[in-house]
């Protein structure tokens, strides 16, 4: 039985040139009987957790690794780079703008923010945002690619650190790597190298049949990599493979370096061909016609069964085995340690960060719940120690003082800001100031927002005035440093508009005709073009919709999470490298928040919310106005408005101004801020799927009789009437 593992390939996570999804190329690999299989996508691991996930559930190992463009031109740049004081390097229409902070104090207090617009009244700073990047770049330097592979989790971790290097280096989709840092990289991770493809300096020596820049190549990089550099051959049924294969084989024989079967994949079938070419007429900016000239001239960048890659490359003495080999050495199971949240400075009379949280939470409680001789009342005092002591046993203190400390900067620059969601369940949450609302005079439950039970990090979403959030953003990457502060990535995928736009214009179709046809398209589907779309027949059209249909759900892109930031006690590098996001100033993870979530990174939301700014603004006026100053948390809970949104009154009013909960509020007839957050939750998928809707509404009415489904369920469903929201 013939061995091989593939040690090139990419999946659709190279964006617009792998044409298979991570898992299908892990299930592939495993049904060839592959002992390996290398992932090397572009510039990064966008697609190692998706992978990693794959193949833990059948079992198939993998080797991670990434290929990347290094300069063609010897000059290298002076100095040494930390991306804890990277900016970008792009020049836009404007210079950034950017606040600075002053030194954080003794006791963790925050430093004094100067915002750009300094001296102007908060009128004027309002509607500020931040600039782009500018758009993708259309052209990029000639590189010569090189494939990296990590032997072992250090290993991982220096080629995360390197990636992340030359992405600050760079610019968004144009990173620029050093071989200083390459080598500094190969030195303490051990990094294996491959030769790379057709783009690889030794294969462009070797098409052009230059023997002696092919040797030279061959031992600059042998010479990175001491005993860890391979020359890749490869077949892909085109003329100059054979004469190129002999070429490189002749140079490993004269510099003793070892030869290595590949097959340079960018899809895990051949039948998906077709699929790898248009995505590359997409990345290319370039119709069919025009791609031509450039697109690789063959359908043979699949995944192959070892006795094919044999039989075509055999002839090279061990070139097939030892892929195999180095493969089956290579792999490892990628269990990360999640990034710790950084340790929070603390006065020196505290000792851990529970203590500290107590502390904050007593005092707080003794200005938000007086009792009496200037203690706490009772009450509060029993449901503090309560949540306390959960928090302490699960080990989430140090998550309550970031989001103290980000809500405490916001608050001091005058941002109005909010916790979002069950986190105004949680009385600690109250006391130190995260959120406004009551939960012990509102009677809510904590358990809705954390418990032991469920051993998972709570879910704080923090809203902020939308106009102003960005300040917090640059806030979290100034406190705790572009290296450990980053935001969440989102991987903008293909629907029904976006693909019909690309596929379409490589297809010959004009701007203006695509428009025409997507300006009405009323689905996301992009099967449903089919039905939707009146193209003129003819085989033309046939194979849009087939594209089409076949590209629904593929990653087009890296954008930006709307509000997901992950802040870490160590470089978070170690777990996935980093990169620009297109709006200036913003560093994002290459993975999005499925991804963290199945690593176990944690993230916080600080989500933009613009009717915090029309608060603002409304208390602002009535300040100037009538000289009177509004706290929105002593506001008492009025009938009339109760009466407003029994009536639907609703339009602008967040989370209830949606056609469902204005449909909802007149059988509801809230009465209490209670009533207000079952209607919130009732109207979810959840409960919208479960059916328990309508038996809570006729519950309420006193149309049904209110029953438990045992019990032992009522202490817990007696709030929602026996119904499960």
């Amino acid at each position: 039985m013939i061995r091989y593992a593939e040690l090139h390939s990419h999946t659709n996570m190279s964006f617009l040139d792998g044409a298979s999804h991570p898992a299908e190329m892990v299930e592939l690999a495993a049904e060839l009987g592959y002992a390996a299989l290398g992932i090397t996508d572009h510039d990064g691991f966008r697609g190692v957790a998706k992978v990693h996930q794959a193949a833990r559930q059948i079992g198939m190992p993998i080797v991670y690794g990434t290929e990347v463009g290094m300069p063609r031109v010897a000059a290298q740049r002076v100095g040494s780079f930390s991306p804890s004081q990277a900016m970008p390097t792009v020049t836009t229409d404007a210079p950034p703008s950017r606040g600075k902070w002053s030194s954080v104090s003794e006791s963790g207090g925050v430093g004094k923010y100067v915002h750009p617009s300094a001296g102007e009244s908060p009128e004027h700073r309002r509607g500020r945002i931040r600039r782009m990047h500018g758009s993708k770049p259309t052209s990029k330097p000639e590189t010569d690619h090189i494939v990296l592979l990590a032997p072992g989790p250090a290993g991982y971790a220096a080629l995360s650190r390197f990636v992340t290097k030359g992405q600050f280096c760079g610019r968004k989709d144009e990173p620029r790597y050093d071989y200083r840092d390459l080598e500094e990289a190969s030195l303490h991770g051990k990094l294996v190298a491959l030769s790379g493809c057709h783009q690889g300096a030794v294969n462009r020596a070797a098409l052009a049949g230059d023997l002696n820049a092919a040797i030279a190549a061959t031992e600059h990089l042998r010479d990175l990599f001491p005993g860890r550099f391979y020359l890749e051959v490869w077949d892909h049924g085109m003329p100059e493979d054979g004469y190129r294969n002999d070429l490189i084989s002749e140079v490993a024989r004269i510099t003793r370096t070892p030869l290595i079967a590949t097959n340079n994949v960018h899809y895990a079938r051949r039948h998906d061909a077709d699929l790898a070419e248009v995505l590359a007429a997409i990345a290319g900016r370039r119709d069919l016609d025009t791609a031509d000239g450039f697109r690789a001239a063959t359908d043979k960048r699949n995944l192959r069964h070892p006795e094919e890659m044999h039989r075509l490359l055999g002839r090279y003495r061990g070139a097939v085995e030892r892929a195999a080999d180095l493969g089956e050495s290579l792999a490892f199971d990628l269990d990360l340690v999640a990034p710790d949240l950084p340790d929070f400075p603390m006065p020196g009379a505290f000792t851990t960060e529970i203590e500290y949280l107590s502390h904050l939470a007593f005092e707080g409680a003794r200005t938000v719940y007086p009792g009496e001789d200037g203690k706490i009342d009772p009450r509060a005092r029993a449901r503090l120690e309560h949540e306390l002591e959960i928090v302490g046993s699960l080990g989430y203190a140090g998550f309550f003082l970031v989001a103290w400390d980000i809500v405490r900067f916001a608050r001091s620059q005058d941002i109005y800001c909010q916790i979002r969601g069950s986190g105004a369940d949680s009385a600690v949450c109250r006391c130190v100031g995260l959120t406004r609302v009551d939960p012990i005079r509102l009677n809510l439950p904590f358990e809705r927002f954390l418990s032991a039970e469920r051993g998972r990090p709570p879910d704080i979403d923090i809203d902020f005035e939308a106009e102003r959030r960005e300040e917090v953003i640059q806030y979290c990457y100034q406190r705790y440093g572009r290296e450990r502060a980053a935001m969440v990535a989102n991987v903008i995928t293909y629907r029904a508009r976006s693909v019909l736009q690309d596929v379409g214009k490589v297809f010959g179709l004009t701007q203006a005709q695509v428009n025409g046809l997507t300006k009405y398209l009323d689905t996301r589907n992009p099967k449903a073009i089919r039905t939707e779309v009146d193209l003129p027949e003819g085989v033309t059209a046939e194979y849009i919709y087939d594209i089409c249909d076949r590209l629904d759900g593929f990653p087009r892109h890296l954008g930006i999470h709307s509000g997901g930031m992950v802040v870490s006690q160590q470089p978070l590098w170690e777990v996935v490298p980093m990169e620009w996001g297109r709006m200036e100033d913003r560093s994002v993870l290459q993975w999005d928040k499925d991804d963290c979530a199945s690593m176990g990174v944690v993230k916080f939301d600080l989500l933009a919310l613009g009717a915090l700014n029309g608060m603002h603004l409304s208390v602002d006026m009535i300040r100037e106005v009538h000289g009177v100053d509004i706290d929105l948390a002593t506001i008492p809970q009025e009938p009339v408005i109760y009466d407003m949104l029994t009536r639907a009154d609703t339009v602008g009013v967040f989370q209830v101004e949606s056609r469902a909960q204005m449909a909802t509020l007149p059988k509801m007839k809230p009465r209490t801020f209670y009533d207000l957050a079952i209607e919130v939750a009732l109207i979810r998928p959840g409960p919208i799927q479960g059916h328990s809707v309508h038996p809570f509404l006729r519950r309420r009415n006193g149309l049904e009789a209110i029953r438990y489904p045992h019990p032992a369920a009522e202490p817990i469903l007696k709030k929602t009437l026996g119904v499960p929201v």
